[in-house]
């Protein structure tokens, strides 16, 4: 598997990443995903240990900082691909546990959250 930081190299060698800074619409796309991240109760399992939501936020906030830095977070399927799906240090899946369910992988938790955004924005 490619490591993201890996990937993003790739994105920037093929002039993918040239995107110069998100659109407002994904800005409030990767807004919304952060604020369901933090209203959700849920715990955020990153290299084998779990954190609370607002402590995963942060993180995956630099994490999202660093590809606008980079001018790659031209999507919220590429902050979810890119930051938000596996640790860049040792590539390991992240995992989302919410109460009373059972750990799922991150990239789907935020797939899902993603869809119902804008499922409710009236643009499934």
């Amino acid at each position: 598997m490619i490591k993201p930081l890996l990937t993003l190299a790739l994105l920037a060698l093929s002039g993918i990443a040239s995107v110069q800074a998100p659109s407002a619409t994904t800005a409030r796309e990767i807004a919304s995903l952060f604020a369901a991240l933090e209203a959700s109760g849920c715990e955020f399992n990153r290299n084998g240990a779990w954190y609370d939501a607002f402590k995963a936020s942060e993180h995956l906030q630099r994490k999202y900082d660093y590809l606008v830095k980079k001018h790659a977070a031209g999507s919220a399927e590429t902050f979810i691909a890119l930051a938000a799906s596996e640790s860049s240090m040792t590539g390991q899946p992240y995992k989302v546990r919410c109460p009373g369910k059972e750990a799922v992988d991150s990239r789907a938790w935020f797939q899902n959250q993603l869809l119902e955004y804008r499922t409710a924005k009236g643009h499934p």
